[in-house]
């Protein structure tokens, strides 16, 4: 390899120094001082993008952050992955976010292993090691956050009350959730006191945590005391009254199928 292609390597996948952390900026002072030295530049360069492949979930930090810089640490096409982000990537039936990365509109987020990927609107005009500024539809996020406890403090109840009821299948949108069950009878008999005791609940304004079971399997809880406790990877509200108002709603979708549709009053705006 010339030294005008080293150059040119090492140029179009430079890591922007001042943008990463302290101790990724250590494995690098000696490579960075001597560009030249192509070999242990790249060794370094791949252990941060090793660092990297763990997207830092800045959404279960502080899912009331609406904005976020972080660092772009791979680019495909249109597909991104970052350093950290605020994003929420649709899992366990919760939406993805909406908004953009670097003015770019996103329109995926996909979940890959502890990486999450982003598919943008278009070819971004950003490169790999650049600061991006993340922002998130803060009305969508919210009605995500309220409508998703909603349906969780519905299903507990459900499970608590009914303990031969199974759970065939869950939705969180922007508008409603649901959860639909294995139930042989028409649910519509049971909705009006599952939706009193819900009420009750996110009236009582109680403290919700959430927090890991497991850090490095990436296994998260949220809890509120006296009520329950249950596994759960989405983004979590703090406080119960939040929700405010909900509407529970019976749909038949088939034979032995019942499905419960949750609606509260102005989605994205506090309860």
């Amino acid at each position: 390899r010339t030294s005008n292609q080293q150059a040119s390597k090492i140029k179009s996948e430079q890591i922007n120094m001042h943008r990463i952390s302290p101790v990724m900026l250590s494995l690098l002072k000696i490579p960075h001082q001597n560009s030249g030295n192509y070999s242990k530049f790249k060794f370094c360069y791949s252990l941060i993008c090793g660092f990297y492949k763990m997207t830092e979930k800045i959404f279960w930090v502080n899912p009331y952050q609406t904005e976020l810089a972080s660092t772009v640490v791979e680019i495909l096409n249109n597909k991104i992955k970052l350093s950290a982000t605020i994003f929420y990537a649709e899992s366990g039936g919760q939406e993805s976010d909406a908004g953009t990365i670097g003015r770019v509109k996103v329109v995926k987020a996909e979940k890959e292993g502890k990486s999450i990927i982003y598919t943008l609107e278009s070819i971004p005009d950003f490169e790999v090691g650049d600061e991006v500024l993340c922002v998130i539809s803060w009305t969508r996020r919210y009605a995500l956050m309220k409508l998703h406890f909603a349906a969780e403090v519905v299903l507990e109840l459900f499970t608590q009350n009914y303990p031969s009821i199974n759970k065939i299948g869950a939705h969180i949108s922007e508008n409603k959730s649901r959860i639909d069950f294995d139930w042989p009878e028409n649910i519509n008999t049971l909705l009006p006191d599952i939706q009193k005791k819900a009420q009750a609940l996110i009236d009582s304004d109680l403290d919700i945590e959430s927090d890991f079971i497991d850090r490095v399997d990436e296994r998260r809880y949220w809890k509120v005391d006296g009520f329950a406790k249950v596994s759960c990877g989405g983004t979590h509200l703090k406080k119960t009254s939040e929700v405010g108002n909900i509407k529970l709603k019976r749909k038949n979708i088939g034979k032995g199928k019942e499905r419960v549709e949750i609606t509260i009053a102005q989605p994205g705006y506090p309860g």
